[in-house]
């Protein structure tokens, strides 16, 4: 029995030492989470119940040079509903008035909603679809509503915020306005103004807190943002709204005219090469056109015709001959190892002079002047492309610029026909918009600048940055050299290739073009090319314009550049000096206008009165509404415009100085 005994007792002693020693592990193992690894533990479980979420910022607005906008950063609301957040006895009291007020806002019967919350309430939904897609004067409103004004936690309402880009103009200039975003791969896709300056218009992300409620679900903690964001600079475009209009539709008129696969056209203002108008279309499977790729900016290729202009400026600029020098067209056509140079008109133009052969584009005249001229010295010719800087990219800040191709006499692919050749453009390969930059440097009294896309960057009212033009070469050419040129430009469209676009009462000057693309190939996919590239008023330019036109229907024979290209830019530089708004006559500009000075009246009232609440802005034009705001020391961010539609902050709320009110104009 003793023996029986001492071996219980000895069982007991090992149940009570492994007792002992599970204690004293766990003791251990508490101690150490508490003392040595609790901060790993504490951190453990507040991030997977608190987490720090981004807020992105809001992108700055891009502008047009007259000020309207064209790209803006929207604020969209989706409001939730966290059904237990509230008591019961604040749910009882206020979901009537809640539902009653959504109604109001929402056009939704008022029923409807107060039988989703008491759904929500009973099936304990603390993430409950309210509303989406809400403006930022909606989700202020709902935010006052009742049972939601006692914030977040007392009121159960959950706020998220998105942003949404958008074009107010529409689709107009959308290739050159651009984006910024992101492929699946997660790799930046920077395209025109907004992904050139991106840098300027993102602004930097703010930080807000938010507590895990469910799977996947969360909420802000507080109604503050741990850290605000901060919104981007905005960037105010060359762009001219209304010039890009009459750009757009002419280009759009014409490639549904001749069934056109694409085109282009630029409006440059002469003196600083600031782009007031950019149009690429692309036609679609379904026939329509859409802004797809910016061709004036990246498609490089023959450019036919227009490049004769460098002829004629080489050969007189070198002092070779003078425009009155005569050639003969040798009945339309001349042999060159093999090759034929044709002339457009059947049977040639006869003996005429260089002016002349230029002024009706003989490919014959333009090539011989040039082959006899330069074939003992063609890195003249070659020599003198450079110096004008065609022979490279114009470095401008978008990607996918086009690559020109300039021929050397160095190079191994330099044949004996490369000089007559690249006399009427052909062998060499350049942008629109380069050559639009030689044909504006023309204009601008042989000074070449670099087209210019943006004129400055701006945080509210306080220029940033300024952009000032570039200047590519200061003097293309001799003074003696432009006079000559400039006349015959302007022949071209008095008698010349150009002639149908000659009006007595309004002058322009240029040069068509005619060129084939693809006609190596031996499948049928060789197309035309048809241009026009000129400037106007022709004795003081103002603009510079190029046309391009890609595979216009040739059923009806009317390829040409003065037929396809030429109307889209006489309708242009028509429309722009007789419509546009800054060069009309103000007439009576003394005489008193009755309803002007009750405006003005009304509005000086309210300036001198300087009110203690936000004032009623509704029906108030947009710029009066910015200055009485602005002279009461808050922000203002306008979208749109015209008078004043809807207000964020309501009249009668106190003014807070350097808060921002959003103005929503129509």
């Amino acid at each position: 029995m003793a023996i029986e005994d001492r071996n219980i007792l000895k069982r007991i002693y090992v149940i009570a030492l492994v007792i002992l020693l599970m204690v004293t592990a766990v003791s251990v193992k508490l101690t150490n989470i508490q003392w040595v690894e609790g901060d790993y533990y504490r951190k453990l479980a507040k991030d997977r119940s608190i987490k720090n979420f981004v807020i992105p910022a809001n992108r700055g607005n891009v502008y047009s040079s007259d000020g309207s906008l064209l790209a803006t950063s929207i604020p969209k609301y989706t409001i939730r509903f966290d059904a237990l957040a509230p008591s019961k006895e604040n749910f009882d009291s206020y979901i009537k008035d809640l539902s009653d007020s959504l109604s109001v806002l929402l056009k939704k019967p008022s029923s409807a909603y107060l039988n989703d919350f008491r759904k929500a309430r009973a099936n304990k939904n603390r993430y409950f679809l309210l509303a989406k897609d809400l403006s930022y004067t909606q989700y202020a409103t709902v935010k006052k509503f009742p049972l939601f004004n006692l914030g977040p936690n007392k009121g159960g309402m959950i706020t998220e915020q998105r942003t949404v880009r958008e074009h107010p103009i529409g689709k107009i200039a959308a290739r050159t306005i651009g984006y910024e975003r992101y492929d699946d791969s997660g790799k930046l896709l920077p395209v025109g103004i907004e992904g050139a300056y991106g840098k300027y218009l993102n602004g930097k992300d703010g930080k807000v807190v938010k507590q895990k409620i469910a799977q996947g679900q969360w909420k802000p903690i507080r109604d503050n943002n741990e850290v605000e964001p901060q919104d981007g600079y905005d960037i105010v475009s060359t762009i001219d709204v209304y010039i890009q209009d009459i750009a757009h539709h002419a280009l759009l008129k014409q490639l549904i005219e001749y069934d056109a696969d694409h085109g282009c056209v630029v409006v440059m203002e002469t003196k600083t090469g600031a782009v007031k108008a950019i149009s690429n279309l692309g036609k679609d499977k379904d026939g329509s056109y859409y802004e797809t790729i910016n061709y004036a900016v990246g498609e490089s290729h023959e450019p036919g015709s227009t490049f004769k202009l460098i002829d004629l400026i080489a050969l007189l600029d070198d002092k070779k001959i003078d425009t009155s020098k005569v050639y003969d067209s040798k009945g339309g056509e001349i042999t060159y190892r093999g090759e034929k140079v044709r002339d457009s008109h059947e049977g040639g133009y006869g003996k005429i002079s260089l002016a002349r052969g230029f002024e009706v584009s003989s490919n014959t005249i333009m090539v011989q002047a040039v082959y006899e001229n330069y074939k003992n010295n063609p890195k003249q010719f070659t020599d003198r492309i450079v110096n004008l800087g065609l022979n490279k990219p114009l470095g401008l800040p978008f990607k996918g610029e086009g690559t020109p191709v300039i021929p050397q006499p160095s190079d191994n692919n330099w044949s004996a026909i490369s000089l007559q050749w690249m006399a009427f453009g052909y062998g060499v390969s350049v942008t629109p918009l380069q050559t639009l930059t030689l044909y504006n440097a023309v204009a601008n009294n042989g000074e070449m600048v670099k087209p210019m896309f943006v004129q400055e960057v701006k945080e509210w009212n306080k220029t940033i940055k300024k952009f000032d033009k570039q200047v590519i070469n200061p003097k293309i050419c001799s003074d003696e050299t432009l006079k000559k040129v400039r006349a015959v430009l302007q022949n071209v469209v008095k008698k010349g290739t150009g002639s149908k676009l000659y009006s007595k009462d309004f002058s322009m000057a240029g040069k068509t073009g005619t060129a084939k693309v693809d006609y190596h190939k031996t499948d049928g996919s060789m197309y035309y090319a048809s241009s026009f590239a000129g400037y106007f008023p022709a004795e003081n330019p103002k603009y510079s314009c190029i046309v391009v036109v890609h595979k216009p229907n040739t059923s009806k024979n009317n390829y040409y550049g003065a037929d396809v290209a030429g109307p889209v830019f006489k309708r242009i530089a028509q429309k722009v000096f007789t419509d546009v708004p800054s060069t009309n006559v103000v007439k009576n500009i003394k005489k008193n206008n009755p309803a002007q000075d009750k405006n003005y009246l009304t509005y000086n009232d309210k300036v001198n009165k300087k009110p203690k609440a936000i004032p009623n802005l509704h029906g108030m034009s947009g710029m009066d509404a910015v200055a009485l705001l602005e002279n009461l020391g808050m922000k203002v961010k306008a979208i749109g415009v015209g008078k004043v539609k809807k207000q964020s902050i309501q009249a009668g709320q106190p003014i807070l100085k350097n808060n921002t009110i959003i103005l929503e104009l129509s």
